[in-house]
């Protein structure tokens, strides 16, 4: 139907394929996949890795059982000054002293020290 006498007939599929390869790559290439910067740490992979690290913790028995099991609020926020920016992940049980456990990042994300007093 489209080929002509002497056309090799997988000539047009052969092309179709061409466009359709071609647009997908073009698609993956424009999309970022909701990326940040290199180098920016947010507040989402803060509260990633202080999970881990607080699990790590009770696995440990450097924190009781109890900070599991009546864990009762968590925050994450940044705070010193511009230049040196800490984000801070704060895990607060519902009863039991010390009430808080504190987890800093640098700027970068490096882990930079924990405690109870968030000071």
């Amino acid at each position: 139907m489209f080929s002509k006498k002497g056309k090799n007939p997988n000539y047009h599929i052969a092309i179709c394929f061409l466009f359709i390869v071609l647009f997908i790559s073009a698609s993956l290439v424009y999309s970022h996949g909701g990326k940040h910067a290199p180098g920016e740490f947010t507040h989402l992979q803060a509260l990633k890795k202080a999970t881990e690290l607080y699990d790590q913790l009770i696995e440990k028995g450097k924190l009781d059982q109890s900070w599991e099991n009546k864990l009762s609020q968590v925050d994450v926020f940044k705070r010193g000054p511009e230049d040196k920016n800490e984000i801070v992940v704060s895990f607060q049980r519902a009863s039991g002293d010390p009430k808080n456990v504190y987890i800093f990042f640098d700027a970068g994300g490096k882990y930079a020290g924990s405690n109870f007093t968030g000071e």
